[in-house]
């Protein structure tokens, strides 16, 4: 509920909704199935026109079984992988795509990509069938997905292209942006737009070029000397992606990122960062003083898991730090995580 739309009771609405769930069984999260039930309902004065109703329809349906699917693996991280879908097999990008697939599975990870053909395709062959999604999307000219992934069960098909990008952020804990055409672009600076304004969980993203090529070095130099420049990003935004052209960083890189660091959460006015191992009081005493410019409120602290985090069972068996953070320095958070890492 939006803060200018006022709650109207409605007990009987409410009692009728709960008699539904009931009905149907229970199950998961019932608070907010009502919720979504409720809303439904006011479409009928509030929505109008027939093809607004049809987008809430869809969106619906489709993130509901887009997050059934991934449900059974939420336990292992993933990687997305982008990058054209023209790229053929001969091409070094492609064989590159290939070999990342490859090594990221080999070190634990999943893969997913859009299930078309190209780089795509190329992370699944490496990655191999059993550690691939496929995240589709319906176009004019390219119904289907890629042999590979077009008859497995992992596979998921989107109308839209905002549930498709939604369903790539949720899921993913790492992105591997290979040289593509503006939906590579669209993706790139859609998953730095949203760590840089904390509206996703950081997570590494890494730029992989052929060797000696320079299609990133290119759009590197672009930010650098146009949006740094002229002061439209912050320099530490910097810290958000790597450019490399062998994939055996690219791999270490991700790797690199979960060898400590976990997830973070804020609890109220508290950021939280879980983590396998707490720091040490030195090494937290030298987060305090070296990242200072980021603390605003409660320094930087070893803490156990909070109420509400115990609440929601939401790993409170991990080590965690906690703190003010400022919300906005996330370039800078992402080399806060990079020290913990490497404590």
């Amino acid at each position: 509920m939006t803060k200018t739309e006022k709650p109207v009771a409605d007990p009987e609405l409410r009692r009728r909704i709960r008699e539904l769930v009931a009905y149907k069984g229970g199950g998961y999260n019932p608070d907010a199935v009502e919720d979504i039930i409720e809303n439904a309902l006011k479409m009928l004065t509030d929505v109008r026109d027939s093809g607004d109703a049809r987008v809430i329809q869809t969106t619906v349906r489709e993130l509901r079984y887009a997050f059934r699917l991934f449900a059974p693996y939420n336990h292992k991280r993933k990687v997305t992988i982008f990058g054209s879908a023209r790229t053929q097999p001969t091409k070094v990008e492609y064989q590159q795509a290939v070999e990342f697939g490859r090594k990221i599975a080999a070190a634990g990870f999943m893969v997913i990509t859009g299930a078309g053909g190209g780089i795509m395709h190329a992370g699944h062959e490496g990655a191999g069938l059993e550690n691939s999604f496929g995240a589709n999307i319906r176009l004019p000219w390219e119904q289907s997905a890629n042999p590979l992934i077009q008859d497995d069960k992992k596979l998921v098909t989107f109308k839209y292209f905002f549930t498709r990008k939604l369903t790539f952020v949720r899921h993913s804990d790492a992105i591997a942006l290979f040289p593509g055409g503006f939906g590579t672009m669209d993706e790139g600076y859609e998953a730095l737009t949203l760590m840089q304004t904390g509206k996703s969980q950081l997570m590494p993203l890494v730029l992989v070029d052929r060797p000696g090529g320079t299609y990133w070095k290119t759009w590197d130099k672009h930010i650098r000397e146009h949006l740094l420049r002229d002061q439209l990003i912050s320099e530490d935004d910097l810290n958000l992606y790597k450019i490399t052209d062998n994939t055996d960083e690219a791999v270490k890189y991700i790797t690199r990122f979960y060898r400590n660091f976990h997830s973070t959460r804020f609890v109220r006015d508290l950021f939280v960062i879980r983590l396998k191992h707490a720091p040490s009081e030195t090494a937290v005493e030298a987060l305090n003083e070296d990242f200072a410019d980021i603390v605003t409120g409660p320094p930087i602290k070893v803490v156990e898991a909070t109420p509400e985090e115990r609440a929601d069972d939401d790993l409170p068996s991990l080590a965690r730090i906690s703190f003010g953070f400022n919300r906005r320095e996330y370039g800078r958070l992402r080399l806060m995580i990079d020290r913990l890492n490497g404590l």
